[in-house]
């Protein structure tokens, strides 16, 4: 398939995620060549990596990158700031977009190239004979409100974002229902946000719909998560200008994990020739990663009863019986990591191609180890791999468990000895690197924790670690774009409890035959 097809797809029609056809290496020379490139420089040099000129001719690459972060707050695009220099601990901040969160280095992105193929694809055509593009994705919160910013009136797209209902924040709420765009739907459904990408891996598998509407989705699930491989780049561009570092130091990335897709970027990165030592999985109490690094069994597994224990209401925590942990960094409450399977299929056919096989048996066997794998999680609730796939597994990665507790005296430690606010799921990242520094000794190891969110999406897990302070202000941390916009009209869409799939369904089909017609 074509990069442009991939895009515009988003998700196979059995519900698989799709990976290239081979991860690229970097260029000769390219230390030396990219290491004082901007972000949106260097974000051109990496992708046309993967992006054929004949897809997508450089000058026009190079105008959509530039579009895409030239709506970012700040020149750097992703900065590294230093925050422990005597133990070389720093932080890639990834919450200068226009939604504070990491996940605008993707969507922003996304949204341009579905609006330049739909373009194309559309040039002289009216009416009925255009391309219509309709996506659908599943959020806890910051992925929706950076998809939506960044698809919000384009042409011949709908959008369609489905949010467990009260169990994201209230910013993050805010800044998804308050966009009153016609092109732009939001569906707050009963359950987790599992529960949520399973409406999405069921739409997808309908032929149906499939074959009248033109579905896609977003990252993380669609390819073009891809893009946020560039600020792992950056950040070690950055690192190589420190004076503290030196080039036989080693660099860890430590991830606070979800989904995965983020993470997922760093491997290929690390893939492609990026020299990092490990990737850390930094997960909050619900833990089905580092309980797959720990024991090579990967199984949803209640870690609570219907009762919430610990969390905050107010930043959307919520108890539910599927057994998923409320805690302070509510957007990484997931049991299943979507992008996970991604991985797999790279672990797997590693495994396979020991049998000395041709290519395409192999690559045929990794695909059916991951199905079975996936099927037994479905059917099971859980899957174990063997001991060898665990192994390799552990060669790139290493993972931590982090407590809400944890959590939050994070943030209190950090803004107690240098005044800097994190958000919990950063905190998460920067407790792991800490507990990472006791196997890696700092003199020789660099670890770059990556801050996903602004901390003012997430201001009572804030005040909550930091209420006893007496010099810390809330509002010193609420950008100007965020005052009065819970206050802001909305539009939103309750998806009736037990309607399943198949009611979404009938939702989407009837909003985008509205959005045809100019209805709204």
């Amino acid at each position: 398939m074509s990069f442009e097809e991939v895009v515009l797809k988003g998700l196979a029609s059995d519900g698989g995620l799709y990976i290239p056809e081979s991860i690229p290496s970097l260029p000769s020379g390219w230390e030396s060549r990219w290491k004082n490139l901007s972000f949106s420089e260097l974000a051109f040099e990496i992708l046309s990596l993967y992006i054929s000129a004949s897809e997508i001719p450089p000058a026009d690459l190079k105008d959509i990158i530039n579009r895409t972060y030239s709506t970012f707050r700040t020149p750097e695009t992703t900065p590294t700031v230093t925050l422990s220099e005597k133990e070389n601990l720093y932080l890639l901040e990834l919450f200068h977009g226009p939604t504070f969160a990491f996940e605008d280095v993707a969507s922003q992105l996304l949204g341009n190239l579905f609006e330049y193929f739909l373009v194309r694809r559309n040039k002289g055509k009216a009416g009925i004979e255009r391309h219509h593009l309709t996506i659908v994705g599943a959020t806890s919160g910051d992925m929706g409100s950076a998809a939506i910013h960044g698809l919000c009136g384009k042409n011949d797209v709908s959008v369609f974002i489905l949010h467990p209902k009260g169990r994201v924040s209230p910013v993050q709420e805010a800044q998804m229902t308050t966009v009153l765009d016609a092109n732009v739907h939001n569906l707050a459904v009963e359950g987790t946000l599992d529960d949520c990408q399973d409406i999405v891996r069921a739409l997808f598998a309908d032929p149906e719909i499939n074959s009248t509407l033109n579905l896609s989705t977003l990252n993380p699930i669609n390819w073009a998560f891809f893009a946020q491989t560039t600020y792992y780049f950056h950040a070690y561009f950055t690192l190589l200008r420190n004076q503290s570092y030196d080039s036989q130091h080693q660099v860890r990335f430590v991830v606070p994990s979800g989904n995965f897709g983020n993470i997922l970027a760093g491997y290929f990165a690390k893939r492609m020739g990026l020299p990092v030592s490990k990737l850390i999985i930094a997960t909050n109490e619900n833990d089905i990663l580092d309980r797959f690094w720990k024991t090579g069994y990967y199984e949803k597994q209640a870690v609570r009863g219907t009762q919430a224990e610990d969390g905050i209401a107010a930043d959307g925590a919520n108890a539910h019986e599927a057994g998923v942990r409320e805690t302070v960094s509510p957007a990484m409450d997931i049991l299943v990591s979507s992008n996970f399977e991604r991985l797999l299929w790279y672990l797997a056919y590693e495994f396979a191609s020991k049998a000395g096989m041709d290519e395409q048996w192999t690559r045929q066997q990794a695909g059916q180890e991951v199905e079975s794998w996936l099927k037994e999680l479905k059917r099971k609730g859980g899957f174990g791999v063997h001991a060898e796939i665990l192994e390799s597994a552990k060669r790139d990665f290493e993972s931590e468990r982090v407590s809400d507790k944890q959590t939050l005296d994070t943030i209190k430690h950090f803004y107690t000895t240098g005044k800097y606010v994190l958000d919990p799921h950063s905190a998460i990242g920067v407790a792991a690197s800490l507990r990472s520094m006791k196997r890696a000794a700092p003199a020789e190891t660099h670890h770059i924790a990556l801050a996903t969110a602004h901390p003012a999406k997430f201001v009572n897990a804030v005040h909550l670690a930091l209420k006893d302070e007496k010099s810390f202000i809330l509002d010193t941390v609420l950008p100007p774009e965020f005052v009065g916009l819970e206050d802001r009209e909305r539009r939103v869409t309750a998806v009736p409890q037990g309607a399943g799939w198949e009611g979404v369904r009938e939702i989407v089909e009837q909003a985008v035959k509205e959005d045809l017609r100019g209805v709204r």
